[in-house]
């Protein structure tokens, strides 16, 4: 990796913006400290998708840098829609 006054060149001139590299880096430190905490032999070498709970924990985070806020669904429209007021929201066939 080439340096430049301190700062990782491929890093500084990259074309993709610091909020998706906040997003990414959350979910990846996320999906690490799931990992280190498992018990052993929960997690085979294997691609596993992360939980849906975890993506939108994630994207939490970061709505209020968009001054976004969530409001919380009351009990009538969680049952019309079939889900739990706490989410995860999206079924699991469903990719972000």
């Amino acid at each position: 990796m080439l340096r430049s006054q301190g700062r990782l060149i491929n890093v500084s001139c990259s074309s993709i913006p610091s909020f998706v590299v906040s997003i990414t880096a959350a979910t990846q430190a996320l999906a690490l400290i799931e990992l280190y905490n498992a018990p052993n032999g929960r997690y085979k070498s294997d691609v596993y998708l992360l939980p849906k709970k975890m993506d939108e924990y994630v994207a939490s985070l970061h709505l209020p840098s968009f001054d976004a806020h969530l409001t919380e669904m009351t009990e009538e429209q969680a049952k019309y829609m079939g889900l739990n007021k706490a989410g995860p929201f999206k079924p699991n066939y469903y990719r972000y």
